[in-house]
């Protein structure tokens, strides 16, 4: 499949397939997910794989991928380098764009600035898909030009995000368990030094 930016006109199949996700992802009150992030180089062969998890309840969330683990609690951020045993902390940006992209937002971030496209069906590991491409308004902010969301069209749910970079490079990401509404506490999302004897603690709040 080859991008091209739609003409200023509405799909409106596009949009139907959105509103039903956003219909079903606004009564999740939390979410777990187990995904694979692979990156592909400008030939698209696979490169760098790896496995993560992420937890997600409302603006706060955590994920643990390879050597790092990282906590947000909606106001502080903490960044954990398990090799190093070495956390640091910073203060979440209130003046961010509320609606960018983040793993807090990874399931809903099409809710607005884009313009959507979709393109076909196509099985995600065997599931069939739902394939919309999102082309940001304002390109000039991004490092990506589109994005390629596979939605599973019997659970309703992602299946798979694909970012096409400016450098002509792809990164996937590839869910492998969703579940959602599960509980979780507000502390487990606040990074505890205690439970890491020895930790070194760079806090880089002001």
């Amino acid at each position: 499949m080859v991008s091209a930016q739609p003409a200023e006109t509405v799909d409106t199949k596009a949009v139907s397939i959105l509103q039903a996700l956003d219909k079903k992802t606004k009564i999740d009150k939390t979410i777990y997910a187990e995904f694979t992030i692979t990156q592909y180089g400008t030939d698209r062969k696979p490169g760098d794989s790896q496995k993560g998890i992420l937890w997600v309840k409302g603006s706060k969330y955590k994920y643990d991928i390879k050597n790092q683990m990282v906590f947000c609690d909606s106001v502080n951020t903490w960044t954990y380098l398990k090799d190093a045993n070495e956390v640091q902390i910073n203060k979440v940006d209130p003046t961010s764009d509320k609606g960018s992209l983040s793993p807090a937002t990874l399931f809903n971030f099409y809710e607005k600035g884009f313009k959507s496209h979709f393109i076909d069906e196509e099985k995600v590991n065997s599931v069939l898909c739902e394939c919309i491409e999102l082309y940001p308004k304002h390109p000039e902010k991004e490092k990506y030009h589109t994005i390629r969301l596979f939605i599973d069209k019997v659970k309703n749910q992602v299946a798979k995000i694909s970012f096409l970079m400016k450098d002509g490079t792809m990164q996937a990401v590839v869910v492998s368990k969703f579940s959602a509404n599960t509980p979780f506490a507000d502390d487990a999302f606040v990074f505890n030094p205690k439970n890491y004897p020895g930790i070194e603690v760079e806090d880089l709040r002001e």
